[in-house]
């Protein structure tokens, strides 16, 4: 059976959002064609305010500093900032969330061929990006507010770029991590305890998917700000390194990627003060 046989008793919308989670590459190739667009923008833009002139350390510094200091005006910067976090969590977790998708729309697609009332996974869908909207807005702030902090002070960024990976690397030792990643890795579960026909339900459970999402992966992603918000390198091992944790079963990715991110702080830390 095609992909284009399944799910035919769902609505065009919903049918279309069962498709993209089973082949959810093309979508994430899109964005990340937009994301590396705006990243040379922004690299331009901020080459051309470098009082450095077009140098090799200009270039570094650009690649990996904060996007919010692209602007002067403090709404702008944010604006502008939270838009760019809201891309790049799409990008990295839309993929993710196929597994969520394609296990609701097999549960919706099979009551609907019984009569049964159903939700359209576009409802859920909502649901799980509006905690990665807030995500955004909450980081772009912190992000503007942090950007022109550490560009006074190149011990201070370092600092703060080896605690980020630090404590990042502490976080995938957690409790509260692993138990957010098993959810996120069995999502038949949580459906079949918490099934509702309500579209405000459903929207509900959106939200808590990505609220598990998010107490997944927060830590990873606050390492960003260390790296660059649109550090497009940084952010392809991020959504790999991702990837792989959702797609095991085992805690040996956590730990190896905890580990290399302890490590990786502790060199950032060396070389700050070296």
């Amino acid at each position: 059976m095609s992909i284009a046989d399944e799910f035919k008793n769902l609505s065009p919308g919903a049918h279309l959002t069962a498709r993209y989670a089973m082949r959810p590459q093309i979508v994430a190739i899109a964005a990340i064609g937009i994301l590396m667009a705006l990243g040379v923008f922004i690299l331009a833009m901020l080459l051309l305010k470098s009082e450095i002139g077009f140098t090799v350390l200009a270039f570094g510094k650009a690649l990996c500093g904060p996007s919010a200091n692209l602007f002067d005006n403090v709404v702008a910067a944010v604006l502008f900032s939270a838009a760019i976090w809201a891309t790049m969590s799409f990008v990295m977790m839309l993929p993710a969330a196929a597994p969520m998708l394609v296990t609701y729309a097999e549960i919706t697609d099979t009551a609907a061929a019984k009569g049964l009332m159903i939700v359209s996974p576009l409802v859920l869908l909502a649901g799980y990006l509006t905690i990665w909207v807030g995500f955004a807005v909450i980081v772009g702030v912190a992000e503007t507010l942090l950007a022109n902090y550490l560009a006074r002070s190149s011990e201070t960024s370092g600092v703060w770029a080896s605690g980020s990976l630090i404590i990042a690397g502490l976080y995938q030792f957690s409790a509260v991590k692993y138990s957010c990643l098993s959810r996120c890795r069995h999502p038949f579960a949580f459906f079949f305890v918490n099934w509702t026909d309500r579209v405000s339900g459903v929207f509900k459970l959106g939200l808590r998917q990505g609220l598990l999402c998010l107490g997944c992966c927060w830590a990873l992603m606050i390492t960003m700000l260390a790296a660059g918000s649109m550090n497009l390198l940084w952010m392809t091992a991020l959504a790999i390194l991702m990837a792989v944790e959702k797609a095991t079963t085992s805690k040996f990715p956590s730990h190896a990627i905890g580990v290399g991110l302890m490590l990786a702080g502790a060199f950032a830390l060396f070389v700050t003060f070296a």
